[in-house]
């Protein structure tokens, strides 16, 4: 699958994760009134069940989309396939909220506004390739930075920076 483009990582806690959804909260709030929120799985989904709670939105759907494949290895899902639609929704998206965890490539956002143009697409954080895609996100990251989610992450020892530094080289 060739090398990774990611050569840093960005570790989200639940708690940091919580505040930035609750940020985005702040700034959509008067934005709305929204009809609801379509969730892109899976990334989308927790911030998606913090917005609906702090706008009070009970309508709340789902789109379906795989891209990210994890090397043979198991290793962590770094590289991007094709796009694979498991399930869309009804209508343009007017006066939903189209929530994702990033984006990153703009390869799934492309995919999402043209299926919902007139969403208003929203990410906690957004990589330069593709945060011209998003309406409204809370913080940029590089290019080349993998952000890790609490979802995908387990406690265990970690090797200190220099450490790594010195072994790279």
């Amino acid at each position: 699958m060739g090398q990774s483009p990611y050569r840093k990582d960005f570790p989200v806690t639940w708690e940091e994760l919580h505040r930035n959804s609750r940020a985005l909260s702040w700034r959509l709030l008067e934005l709305g009134p929204w009809k609801g929120i379509i969730a892109i799985t899976r990334g989308g989904l927790v911030p998606a069940a913090i917005l609906a709670r702090e706008l009070d939105i009970r309508l709340i759907d789902t789109v379906c989309i795989t891209s990210y494949a994890a090397s043979q290895e198991g290793d962590a899902a770094t590289h991007q396939g094709e796009l694979n639609i498991l399930k869309g929704v009804e209508g343009d998206g007017e006066g939903f909220l189209l929530v994702d965890d990033l984006v990153d490539t703009g390869k799934t956002a492309r995919c999402v506004r043209e299926m919902l143009p007139k969403a208003h697409f929203v990410t906690l954080y957004a990589k330069p390739a593709g945060r011209p895609l998003v309406d409204t996100y809370v913080m940029e990251v590089s290019q080349d930075t993998w952000i890790r989610f609490p979802w995908d992450m387990d406690y265990t020892f970690a090797t200190p920076l220099a450490d790594r530094a010195n072994n790279a080289g």
